[in-house]
Parts: structure tokens; sequence; C-alpha cells
């Protein structure tokens, strides 16, 4: 199906495995720049609750079935679908008022997140259906009483309801995490800006991907659909913390204590340190930085820097800087090339913004930019949503409120002078929480005081100077593997932060029993659960003939004084503990002359390792190493070696196994235990 975005068409949902209309025309969506229609949106007539259990009853069982690995690869095939099909993403963005390179935020970086997390889900996580958690927890003396923490995905369905700036990126990095988790999604963009999440939507649905029910779309309001969530869905919104509270409130989501993550409105800084004078390197950073985030996606970001923190001395010298480079920003149709900003979603979003302005007078003034009369180079001034970028300068913000309170989602940011990194820290802080905060400095001391003293106050903070300003991502870009999310105002939710978002949509639980049951629900050996040593070595099976538990005890080898000594000869570690007998008694822990770890190591290998060419391809290193007790010369080693946790690749002709080596010494004390790590052949001849 081809969509122009010339052709006002009503959009459609997709409930229950199919696409269907609202009960009436709906109501009409603006393009932007131009005030023609471009779409009709109504939901009215919905089943939500058919839809919740549509998610529930097919998309949960389905997705379940596959493993962490399946559901990556299944990530990884949806988004190298959705990239060849960018540029008509890329058309129809223009009607939001998105230039080029803000589509590029919103398109390619959406589908980069989604390709990130198929990424990570193969690297970071086994192909299983449960992720163990932690180390066993002993919970007896002789063993036979243990736990294990393991997740498993919500027998549930998560509703993600997202912000009008980034229809598709605001999905996509909500979805990426909660399939790869095992969850289905139910998506409801906010209607504004509808009509590009629902062609994406189209496009994944017909690449014939994700199993029937993983994802639904609600196009309009969401009606009465969390009348219907269980303890067993979640809820994640972004969007204006009012609408935020009233949601997490809601009578279904408290009495059944469904996991809720918003993400709403943020006060972000970006502060420059006393040491970053005009003229240096850091202030023109800092400049451009600031520029850039008033600007890009027309300052309706949630990670827009708003609040500009300046050196009292260094404040007019910013102001100068920033309103030139905002004077050179050309706005107009984004769909025109040269234009650098297009206008706001909507005429009702500028006149917010507007609104926001003149609150913002009561204690600023506007230092650059007019709210009030607009001047493009292109598009309709009048039907258009166009703004131009406003600078204003609080100058006493310790005393001020509205600076630190009211958000003008759009491109607007006031600048405030402060006397010391005391009062920058509390400035920042002032905004009651946010999603990030910025400072550019290039003194380490002012990075360890301002960073410090405002953590705690925010999701993220970044560090801008000369060393790392060619390779920064910038002030406002949230990335797959960090947490987005802040504290206080700005939600108290955490999304992204690689696994931790997977993780948001799986149940932590804690399972008590004998070691061999929990290594039957874990799929991982644990000490004191069954192993079996059947004759043949370990080494010379292949992931087919392969099981958890074989195991292997080696013949025994003593450590001499002369093997320590070549060991340190060879090698160069002479360290005193393995060379001096008095130094090494006067050490606390030793009795004299000690075995090198790494000797110990390597003899556990000497015994262990079948040398011969088998299945096993490559050693690719160790976990948990720790050495529990000195070898001391005449000391006789042995080891234990187990297989602990197969994981197949699917896409590859071998597979993962962590081994438990444990050695000991002669009175079976444990001297060394570690994991190791090896790629073995599915098969072998």
């Amino acid at each position: 199906m081809t969509i122009a975005a010339t052709a006002p068409r009503r959009l459609e949902s997709y409930v229950c495995g199919q696409w269907v209309r609202g009960a009436r025309e709906g109501a009409p969506l603006l393009d932007a720049a131009t005030g023609a229609p471009v779409a009709f949106i109504d939901s009215s007539g919905l089943d939500f609750k058919a839809m919740l259990a549509h998610g529930r009853d097919k998309g949960g069982p389905a997705l379940r079935a596959m493993t962490f690995h399946e559901r990556a690869a299944m990530l990884k095939a949806l988004g190298q679908a959705l990239m060849e099909r960018k540029e008509e993403f890329y058309a129809l963005s223009l009607a939001t008022g998105a230039t080029r390179s803000d589509s590029w935020i919103d398109i390619e970086g959406g589908i980069g997140t989604l390709l990130s997390y198929a990424s990570k889900g193969r690297r970071e996580l086994p192909n299983t259906r449960v992720l163990v958690d932690g180390d066993v927890e002993g919970l007896s003396r002789d063993g036979t009483f243990s736990a294990q923490h393991i997740l498993t995905p919500l027998h549930g369905v998560a509703i993600h309801i997202n912000a009008f700036n980034f229809p598709c990126w605001g999905m996509l990095e909500k979805i990426a995490p909660t399939l790869l988790a095992g969850v289905p999604a139910v998506v409801k963009p906010a209607s504004q800006t509808a009509y590009l999440t629902e062609l994406m939507v189209r496009r994944i649905v017909e690449t014939g991907l994700l199993p029937e029910g993983a994802l639904q779309l609600v196009c309009g309001s969401a009606g009465d659909m969390l009348d219907y969530v269980t303890g067993q869905d979640a809820v994640t919104f972004t969007g204006s913390a009012a609408t935020g509270r009233k949601l997490r409130t809601h009578k279904a989501v408290v009495e059944n204590s469904v996991r809720f993550t918003m993400e709403a409105d943020s006060l972000n800084a970006a502060i420059l340190g006393e040491d970053a004078a005009p003229g240096t390197e850091e202030f023109d950073l800092f400049v451009r930085e600031v520029t850039r985030e008033m600007t890009a996606k027309a300052g309706q970001k949630c990670t827009a820097i708003r609040r500009v923190l300046v050196p009292r001395a260094a404040c007019e010298a910013a102001i100068a800087a920033i309103g030139e480079r905002l004077r050179k920003t050309t706005l107009g149709n984004p769909a025109d090339e040269g234009v650098r900003m297009g206008p706001l979603a909507s005429l009702a979003q500028r006149e917010e913004v507007r609104e926001r302005i003149r609150e913002l007078s009561a204690e600023a003034r506007i230092v650059a930019g007019d709210p009030d009369t607009v001047t493009v180079v292109s598009g309709d001034a009048e039907k258009g949503a166009f703004l131009n970028p406003v600078l204003l300068y609080c100058d006493s913000p310790r005393s001020a409120n509205a600076v630190h309170d009211c958000e003008a989602f759009g491109p607007v940011s006031t600048v405030m002078p402060y006397d010391g990194a005391d009062e920058a820290v509390e400035l920042a802080r002032r905004g009651r929480g946010s999603l990030v905060a910025s400072l550019f400095t290039n003194d380490p001391d002012v990075a360890r005081d301002i960073v410090l003293g405002i953590a705690p106050f925010h999701g993220r903070v970044l560090i801008g100077n000369r060393t790392s300003a060619k390779s920064s991502t910038g002030h406002g870009s949230p990335l797959p593997g960090l947490v987005h999310g802040g504290p206080g105002r700005a939600g108290g939710g955490e999304e992204l932060g690689g696994m931790r978002g997977v993780k948001h949509y799986m149940q932590r639980t804690a399972v008590q029993g004998a070691p061999a049951l929990l290594s039957a629900v874990t799929g991982r050996w644990m000490e004191g659960a069954p192993a079996r040593a059947d004759g043949v070595h370990p080494f010379r099976k292949s992931l087919a003939e392969l099981r958890v538990g074989d195991q292997l005890v080696t013949a025994t080898r003593t450590v001499t004084l002369e093997d320590i000594e070549h060991f340190a000869r060879f090698t160069g570690d002479t360290f005193y503990a393995h060379m001096d007998e008095a130094a090494a008694k006067a050490n606390p822990f030793f009795d004299g002359r000690v075995a090198h770890g790494y000797l110990i190591v390597s003899f556990a290998a000497g015994l262990f390792v079948d040398p011969a060419p088998g299945p096993v391809l490559a050693n690719y290193g160790v976990d948990n190493l720790r050495f529990l007790t000195p070898v001391y010369p005449g000391d006789t080693l042995g080891v234990r070696l187990t297989c602990k946790e197969i994981n197949p690749r699917g896409t590859a002709e071998h597979g993962e196994v962590r081994w438990d080596c444990q050695v000991t010494n002669q009175k079976e004390q444990v001297v060394a235990q570690y994991d190791v790590l090896t790629m073995v052949a599915k098969t072998w001849p």
C-alpha cells in the first residue's frame, strides 16, 4: 500500500490482527508547515478489552516460545526491513515539521535502537527462555538447599503511550526491549503525528516477522483501555507530567500494582564550567550545543536544553554568541533545501509555547528572537506552526520560580548566571529532577564537583570538552545502552539502559530448592546438582552430545619451587612473594613463597585440556576468576571441570559453552575457582 502525504486519509488501528477504522471520520491532522490536512484520526468503537486479551492469548505465548536469540534475530530482520523503506518514512515525516536531519533522529535513530537491542540480545543474553540473575545463594550447610534468582517474561501486555515529537523512535525504543523480553505491545501514539507511526506499523505488519498479537496499534484515544490492565501488564507513558500523574493513579493501575514507567516534563540544564571562559574550545562547544538543542526538532525534544547556566562574568558573551547563531537559523518548510528549522507540530502547540514564554517573561527578558512575529523563507507563516527561536535571560535565578518550573516545549531557553560551582549545582537541582544535564569543562575538579552534585537529580549527565568533541553524541541523544529517564518531575522511570530496559518487562523470582531441581529450572549446572562422568572427555563431545553436568576429574600435578622460578623468569613476573622467602613470610597472607595465580591457571589447563583437534574450537576467556588459597611448593593440584551452561548460536555452526572449573590442593581445599568459556562445534565428524 502506497500512502501519499498529499492525500488526506482515515487512519486505522491494528487490532486483533486486522486493520480497523474508528466509527467516526475523526479529527483532522494538519501538515505543520502548510496547514493542509494530512489525515483524520478516530478510535471510537474499538474493543480495547479484546485487544489486551488478544495480546495476552496470542502474542504472549508465541513470543515466550522463542529464545532470547530468536527474538533478537527477529528484531534484526525487522530493523533491516524498515531501513529498506526509510525514504517512505522520511517523505511523510515532512508533514510533522521535521527537517531531514530532525527526521534522521526519529527514523534511523529509532531503527538503530531496534538493531542495537538485537545485537545486545545476541551478545549479552543466553539462547534460552529463562534469564539467570546473579549467583547461587547457598541456604544450607550441607549444600542440599539453595536459591537462584531468575527472570521470566510477564504474561501480560505492555501498553506504550507515546508523545507527538518522535512518532517512530518513540515507538521503536519501547517495543525493542519489550519484544526482546518476550512481551507483546500495544502502541498508542499521540494523535498529532500518528500518521507516521501508523505507516511504520503497516510496514512492520507487512513483513510478517512478528507473531500475531505481538504488536497492536491504537490511532486515536485510548478510551477505557486502562480499565482492563492486570498485574501482569505494564504501562509506559511519555508526555506531560499532569497527564502522567492521572494515568499513574488510574484505579486499575493502582489496585493491580501495574508497572508504570513515566517520562515527563524535564527542565534540562547545560552548565558552562568556570574554566570555560570566552575564547576557549569548551565555550565554543557550549554555544554550539545550546543552539543545536534549541533548534533541533524546533526544540520539541524531552531532552532539549531549557536552562543555560553560565558564570556571571561570561553571560554577556554567551548571550551574544548564542543569539548570533540563532539569527542565522533559517526557518521554513522542512521539505526545502537550506531550511534548518521547521515548524512546531501544530498551531495549538505553537500557542502553548507562546503562553509559556509569556509566563517566563515575568521573571526573564527576551534577549534574542521574537515569539510573535515569524519570518520564514518558505511555508505558510499563517497556517504553518512556525516560531522563531527565543532566548531569555533571568538575572536572579535563585529568587525565581517560573524559569525552574515552566517548560516551553519548543525552541526556547533561558540563560541564568551563577556565582561558583555550589550555586551552579543548586540551580541545576531546582529543576526537581531532569532527564539530562550537560557540563562543558576541561577542568577535572570542576567535572568532579558538579557532576557528583547534580547526579542524584538527573538520569544522565554529559561532560563535554575538547577531547571528546568529535566523538560525543551530544546533550540530547538518548542511547540504547544508557538509561533514558530521570527522577522527580522527569517521571521517576528508566527506559533503555541496555538490559535494564528488557528486565523491566520481566519478573524477578527467587527460586529455592535442591540444587538438582534448581539446575533443571535454570538450565545451568550448580554445585550440588548431578554430574556425569561417562569416561568420555567432555572436550571430545560436540554440542549434539554434550550435556549440562558432564564432568571431568583430572589427574594431579605437584607444584615445585623450580616450576615457580621458571614461570617467574619466563613471564618476567618476579613479584617478591614468588621469589623472596623472607619477604613472602612477612606478608600477612602467606607462610612463604607461593605459586603465581596464573601459573595455577596454566597448570589447570594442562590437566584438563584434550590436545587433539575436536569439537572445542577456541577458548575465548574466563569469568569470575578468584584465587582462594595460596599454593606452596610441594602442593598437589587437581581439577574438576563441569559443563555449566550451553548456548548454541542460531545462525552459526558452533555455540558457547561455559565450564565450571574448580582447582583443589591435596587437602581438598579450593585454591582457584572460575568459569572457562569456549566455542564448541554443534557437530563433529
